[in-house]
């Protein structure tokens, strides 16, 4: 392609609203344009890159024996409501009425749709099993979309639905397909990390997410340094050492006066903070027609509540903190003094890290006091323990001896889940197995993020000059420079190099304007292309081109009529190539 011919409105400032480099270069290479919040057009060089990533990723559904099909954007409110999901997805969903009043959203996903496809469709265990995918543009109203591509409210996403017999051959695709992820990221260039999972409003209980590892990612990336494991923010685990035996004195109950915070407790009675126990109280939304009851999530005072993990554990969808009123009327005493001790009527759940403490504080459940020397099991029940505080760097890992997790920031643009038969016994989805039974579907879903893939990738892959794209996201191969336009001759030998690449089946883009050379190489940085063909009037008339590669800034100068050859090469041994 011509770049006089193509439409690249680059930018030689960074866009105001730009919080992030992808955000900040794409628009300013002339990749996107913002329509409103959250909302983006694609512009040429955006839309190729885009494609590439689609091509990889339908080649790779392809081998692992997925068919892809295609569904509509606008889904009746009627599936949605099938599963319950219409009333509890939220604001996120955008929903509307025809001209007949009749309900509709813009799907963010396509799990009631293609379950409703099978059900209709699928009658034995003899078609079985099924693995279907789209790539199509979804909707979320996010509250605050940002980041450009990393978070929006329209997005392209590639969405894959599998169906199985049993649970033995639902594991098997499940197994299949997460194998496909890892070709997936790994053709694309990627330093990612596959990581456990919270299912969150999908549901299924085995969840993987592809994160890709980069500073300004929004999410938290759990890993050990000796091993394997690895887990996002909401279902890491740490390591809980067993308690050391201790000769813990009786419990005291001692003066606080108008002390609040950990920080402050642990100050006056010269403590440190993880002897504390933060009483956390919540209260549980109605259910069936009865108020909701309150809950005590117990954590050590220097660990933070993990709200996932303790929705999670009650089997709810959403925490409030209870009010101040419920607090006093609950425990007996106001905020900041709330304690397990002698705490009745309310659920506890506690901590493993919790339990494991033998000479604690808490609050004592009244105006300015706190229990002191307090032992869990001796001075109030351990009935329930679980898992509901996020895991930190330097913890010790759940799955080896001595290793310790690491924290790094991430951005998922992969999402798997094992479904089980939660829609398709919901939408009454079955088939006859052997025996001539109606079964409900085993099901798994997969997620990517197509155009968050290409925004991760700018995002991992740039410098201070601009973007330095991996050939397989990479919108063109090569970017071929004619430093000076008027020179006929070098205007005849640049075109000539043009079609020659062309003929080898190099994708490249041919800067054909007639700018001054330092405007051409900025916008040759800026653009990322991996391959930069610069070719002046002095090298012509040597008979040389130079071949700059975009991320390592080497240059090697080759004979005009080796560049084809020396570029095949180059293209074919790059990492990604």
């Amino acid at each position: 392609m011509r770049f006089s011919a193509l439409f690249i409105p680059t930018l030689r400032d960074d866009p105001s609203d730009a919080e992030i480099a992808s955000h900040r270069l794409m628009v300013r290479a002339g990749m996107i344009r913002r329509v409103a919040a959250g909302i983006y057009n694609y512009l040429p060089l955006g839309w190729r890159a885009v494609q590439k990533v689609e091509r990889v990723v339908r080649e790779e559904m392809a081998n692992a024996g997925a068919q892809e099909i295609r569904m509509p954007a606008a889904q009746p409110a009627e599936l949605w409501q099938e599963t319950g999901r219409w009333e509890q997805y939220g604001k996120e969903l955008l929903r509307f009425r025809d001209r007949h009043q009749r309900e509709f959203c813009l799907g963010p996903t396509h799990e009631e749709v293609i379950t409703d496809l099978v059900r209709d469709e699928v009658r034995s265990y003899k078609e079985l099993p099924l693995n279907l995918f789209q790539i199509q543009t979804k909707f979320r109203d996010e509250i605050r979309p940002r980041f450009g591509l990393m978070r929006g409210r329209e997005f392209i996403m590639k969405d894959g639905y599998s169906f199985d017999a049993d649970v033995p051959s639902a594991e098997a695709t499940y197994e299949t397909m997460r194998a496909a992820y890892h070709r997936i990221f790994s053709r694309l260039g990627f330093t990612y990390r596959a990581v456990e999972a919270d299912s969150g409003q999908i549901g299924g209980n085995l969840s993987h997410e592809f994160m890709v590892l980069t500073d300004s990612g929004e999410d938290e990336v759990v890993f050990c340094n000796n091993c394997d494991y690895a887990a996002n923010a909401e279902k890491a685990v740490a390591s809980v050492a067993a308690p050391e035996p201790v000769d813990t004195p009786e419990m005291i109950t001692v003066d606080t006066p108008a002390l609040h915070t950990v920080e402050e407790v642990a100050g006056h009675l010269n403590i440190a903070p993880e002897r504390l126990i933060k009483t956390l109280i919540f209260a549980l939304p109605e259910h069936n027609g009865k108020p909701g009851r309150l809950v005590a999530a117990l954590v050590r005072g220097d660990r933070t509540l993990n709200e996932v993990k303790l929705a999670n554990v009650l089997g709810v969808t959403e925490l409030t903190l209870a009010t101040d009123e419920q607090i006093l009327t609950g425990t007996g005493g106001p905020v900041g003094f709330s304690g397990p001790v002698g705490l009745q009527g309310i659920q506890r759940v506690i901590d493993p890290m919790v339990a494991a403490l033998t000479d604690a504080v808490t609050g004592a459940n009244a105006a300015d006091q706190h229990h002191q020397h307090v032992l869990p099991g001796r001075d109030f029940e351990v009935a329930k323990t679980a898992d509901i505080t996020t895991a930190e760097a330097g913890d010790g890992c759940v799955r080896c001896e001595g290793g310790s997790l690491q924290v790094q920031r991430g951005t998922e643009v992969g999402h798997i889940f094992m479904l089980g038969d939660k829609y398709s016994a919901g939408m009454e989805a079955t088939f006859l197995d052997q025996n001539g039974k109606k079964k409900p579907f085993v099901m798994g879903c997969y997620g990517i993020g197509i155009s968050r893939i290409v925004a991760a990738s700018a995002e991992q892959h740039h410098d201070d000059k601009g973007l330095c794209w991996p050939l397989p996201v990479a919108p063109f191969e090569v970017a071929l420079l004619a430093l000076n336009m008027k020179s006929e001759p070098l205007k005849g030998a640049a075109e000539s190099l043009y079609k020659q690449l062309i003929r080898a089946g190099i994708d490249v883009l041919y800067d054909d304007r007639p700018l001054r050379v330092g405007a051409k190489i900025t916008d040759g940085e800026l653009l990322g292309t991996p391959f930069l063909v610069m070719l002046g009037e002095r090298g012509l008339a040597e008979g040389v081109c130079e071949i700059r590669e975009r991320v390592t800034g080497e240059t090697t100068e080759v004979p005009l009529e080796d560049a084809v050859t020396v570029l095949i090469a180059k293209i074919r041994e790059s990492p990604h190539g």
